[in-house]
């Protein structure tokens, strides 16, 4: 396994400093944003398709560090009914184009989450009750996520890209069964971007997913979360209080090592390599509580001692 970075995670930095970090902190593959959800810090999508000079450019620029560009990132709301939708989609599929042309076969992405009928806005259906709920899934899957992603299926084969969706709350791919429901429906180039930390505060188990998933599972992020359980106790793990409020959170995404324990990453690495991912772990820093660089440079340690002692298992 290798490590990597979601560089979104360096989002403060220029790209040349960026990359300079990640040669220092011993990052080896990268995955770069593209915009939607990022702000995409370091790749100007529209320069790179229209640009050889701009796709050398870069790509040199990666390899005089010693690094591997690895994916790109399109994490968006593509099936958004507003405004945002269309744009997000446009983002995801100028991915896909751009991926073969620099070089690489991986773009992670989320599977978007449409309203119901005549909503302004996405409705994630979390209940199997009041009935209404169990209309409005079937209809979202029904005319809007596959039709979607039928579509973005057949470009990512033609242009020899796999598609890494990540398990994430207010998407319509969330858990295991989601994801291989869509992936049956899609075909074998949409899998999974297992990230533990989405399953681990919606209660799910990361190891149990990996194992079920096997070879759906396309990437891995390494992000790390804290569970507060007396916080828990009285607002389950269901949770509107703000991001930055880590006293008050039932959950909250934190630096690895601090939500979970070496033991678990590296019983975790253990689950991958079993179920027959042997790639890049692409470290996602968004505790805000801790430095970006600092954050990063104990995450690289963390995996490194959890690798290490994942090759001493007999």
């Amino acid at each position: 396994m290798r490590i990597g970075l979601v560089t979104d995670s360096l989002g403060h930095l220029d790209r040349e400093s960026m990359l300079d970090a990640c040669r220092d902190l011993g990052v080896e593959a990268l995955e770069i944003g593209c915009g939607a959800w990022s702000r995409a810090p370091h790749l100007d999508l529209g320069a790179m398709l229209t640009s050889a000079a701009e796709r050398r450019a870069l790509l040199a620029a990666i390899e005089r560090r010693g690094l591997e560009l690895v994916a790109l990132n399109a994490s968006g709301n593509p099936l958004h009914p507003g405004p945002s939708g269309a744009e997000h989609r446009r983002v995801a599929e100028a991915a896909i184009r751009l991926a073969p042309q620099l070089g690489i076969r991986r773009v992670v992405m989320m599977s978007g989450c449409p309203g119901g009928p005549g909503d302004a806005n996405a409705n994630w259906i979390t209940t199997a009750w009041p009935p209404e709920t169990a209309q409005v899934l079937a209809w979202q899957w029904r005319e809007r996520v596959l039709p979607l992603w039928h579509d973005l299926a057949a470009l990512a084969e033609a242009a020899g890209v796999r598609l890494a969706l990540e398990l994430h709350g207010q998407q319509a791919v969330y858990n295991v069964p989601t994801l291989l429901r869509l992936r049956t429906a899609a075909g074998p180039g949409v899998g999974a971007n297992l990230d533990p930390s989405h399953l681990m505060w919606m209660g799910a188990e990361p190891a149990a997913a990996a194992a079920a998933l096997g070879t759906a599972i396309h990437h891995v992020h390494a992000k790390d979360t804290r569970l507060a359980p007396a916080n828990a106790a009285l607002t389950s793990r269901l949770d509107t209080t703000p991001m930055a409020d880590h006293a008050h959170r039932a959950w909250s995404y934190v630096t690895l090592g601090d939500g979970h324990p070496l033991a678990w990453w590296r019983d975790f690495l253990a689950a991958l390599r079993a179920a027959g991912y042997d790639d890049v772990l692409a470290i996602e820093h968004e505790d805000v509580a801790c430095p970006p660089e600092e954050g990063v440079r104990r995450s690289v340690e963390l995996l490194r001692q959890a690798m290490e002692k994942l090759d001493v298992i007999p």
